[in-house]
């Protein structure tokens, strides 16, 4: 008997020093997600005197038909196409150099990894003034031979620049994230190897891709997995650089959610969004663990 509550107290300790973080989670995460799933289907418009009108699926019948909505969605994709390739690659390139054993390197890298402590808010006003129409870029640009003439190029007024202007924004400050940890899987590689390879006639970039480019790949990996979730919950460059404009070509389905929520006071709708937005990155989660998996299985065999 004795025994068998030793087992019991033993099984159960660890699940004790889970209980505070699970209660404010759920606090804070699982019950409001649970509402928010539940207003989905209701129609809800902030007037605390009245309960939510159940109404089914006539909030997914008008996501449907919004045309805004599937123009939102096909901005985070492009966001998505756009930001992740890059921030899976060049990371890496600038990890191989500021990896390598110079005098001053620590100063390198303190300087790639600066964007990533400037806050989000500093570093929007500070790019909204480089895009100007008399701003930095443009002023540099019309020195240029290029044919841009007097006005250059307007980064946030044009519908055809404006979500590009806004990417590059997301790409500079996440640079130095990448980089560290591309940087963490680089030093944990034997020097070893890079030696054998030397040996056997491989050098320079040809030892980077036998070598680095395989043992990197849960790296690469998780990079890629983390910036598609942060590509398609882009939002505070949005909000200080464009607003969402012009004519909605810089708009994300995170900022439209805000938009119904908090301009237009539509929850219900909002929570619709939500809901969308939560499958979408649900299937990019899946999709993560399919492939870590299937790598894997072949690794094994």
């Amino acid at each position: 008997m004795k025994y068998i509550d030793n087992k019991f107290h033993r099984a159960l300790t660890p699940y004790l020093f889970l209980l505070p973080a699970l209660l404010v989670l759920s606090l804070t995460v699982f019950w409001p997600g649970i509402q928010a799933f539940y207003l989905s289907f209701t129609r809800f418009e902030y007037d605390l005197t009245q309960a939510p009108e159940w109404v089914g699926l006539a909030n997914f019948h008008r996501l449907w038909g919004d045309r805004v909505f599937w123009q939102t969605l096909g901005n985070t994709l492009i966001y998505l196409v756009g930001v992740v390739p890059v921030l899976v690659t060049l990371p890496l390139g600038l990890a191989i150099l500021v990896n390598q054993k110079l005098r001053g390197i620590r100063w390198f890298r303190a300087a790639y990894y600066t964007p990533v402590v400037i806050s989000m808010v500093v570093a929007g006003i500070a790019w909204r003034w480089l895009y100007a129409e008399n701003g930095l870029l443009n002023q540099w640009l019309q020195v240029l031979p290029l044919g841009l003439g007097r006005d250059g190029i307007p980064w946030l007024t044009s519908p055809r620049w404006a979500i590009f202007s806004v990417m590059a924004v997301t790409i500079w400050k996440g640079l130095g994230y990448y980089m560290v940890i591309y940087l963490a899987g680089l030093q944990s590689i034997p020097a070893d190897l890079y030696e054998a390879a030397a040996i056997d006639g491989s050098d320079g970039v040809g030892q980077h891709w036998d070598i680095t480019v395989p043992l990197m790949r849960p790296y690469l990996l998780l990079v890629a997995v983390i910036s598609a979730i942060s590509a398609t919950k882009v939002f505070e460059e949005v909000y200080i650089m464009t607003q969402g404009g012009p004519r909605n070509s810089s708009k994300t389905i995170v900022y439209y959610l805000y938009e119904q929520a908090f301009q237009n006071l539509e929850m219900s709708y909002a929570c619709t969004i939500g809901l969308v937005l939560f499958l979408l990155i649900l299937g990019l989660s899946i999709l993560n663990l399919w492939i870590s998996d299937r790598r894997k299985r072949q690794a094994a065999s």
